[in-house]
Formats: C-alpha cells, structure tokens, sequence
C-alpha cells in the first residue's frame, strides 16, 4: 500500500461524469488528503499499520512551533482519494505501466476498509468515489508531503 499525504488546509475532490457538472464527493478543511494507491500483496494488515501510521502522525505545530500534535489533537480531518496510478511503473518507455496495481475487485474492498479503520480511530473522513474521473483541488499546508508505504 502506498499513500500520498499532503497536509493541507483545505481539499476538495470532485466526480466528473459525462458532460454533467462535476459534483462535489467529498470536502475537508484542515487536515490530510491521502493519496492511496494499493497492490496485489497487501492484506487487512496492511491496511491496518497505514491507519495506525496515518492517526499517529505528529505533523501539525505546537505552540513552539515544532510538529508535535497529530491529527486528533487538532480536529483535522482526512479526505481519502484512491489512486491506481501511485504504482505505475514509467522507467520504460513512454507511457507507464499499472501491473503492479491491484485489479479494482480485490483494491476497492481493500481501500473500503481502510476507511473504515480511519473512522474507527475517530477521524473525520471523506472520500471520493472508488474508479470515478475525479478533480482533486487542494491547498497544501507547509508544504507538507509524505510518501508513505507498506
């Protein structure tokens, strides 16, 4: 499992459909926009050590400044976008390729539960929908990027 995580003050993901508008899915103000991309290895366990990654990080400042408060401590909230192409592959060629990401039957279940394992730690969590063309609008805070994986 990878994930992107920007800490941001405000995302946005949007679900373009045809050539109806596109629709808000999921909004968020201060906290993480979690880019997760997931692979043909990962298991519940997987996704069970980035939740406790994810909850556990210490990325928003103190009163002195310094990353010391999680998540929680700030009533931060995650916005949860599933993202195939985290493990393309373009070292060849020029167009990458995806066979290192898990087909959608055994990802989306995968990524289902890792929102679930999030909202069980008591995050606020959206989401944009699983396989839809989706507009990701942000404003990242720092910038703060971490590549996370397992």
């Amino acid at each position: 499992m990878r994930v992107l995580l920007q800490r941001v003050s405000r995302a946005e993901v949007r679900i373009r459909d045809g050539d109806d508008p596109a629709r808000v899915a999921g909004h968020i103000g201060r906290g993480y926009l979690l880019l997760v991309g997931i692979t043909h290895d990962d298991t519940d366990d997987t996704a069970t050590w980035m939740a406790e990654k994810v909850s556990g990080l210490r990325l928003f400042a103190d009163s002195e400044e310094k990353m010391n408060l999680a998540l929680a401590d700030v009533g931060g909230a995650v916005l949860a976008v599933s993202q195939f192409t985290l493990y393309g592959d373009a070292a060849k060629g020029r167009r990458p390729s995806f066979i290192e990401a898990a087909r959608p039957e055994v990802a989306q279940p995968l990524y289902e539960r890792f929102i679930v394992m999030l909202r069980e730690k008591g995050l606020t969590v959206e989401t944009g929908e699983f396989g839809a063309m989706m507009d990701v609008e942000l404003v990242n805070d720092g910038p703060v990027t971490l590549w996370l994986e397992r």
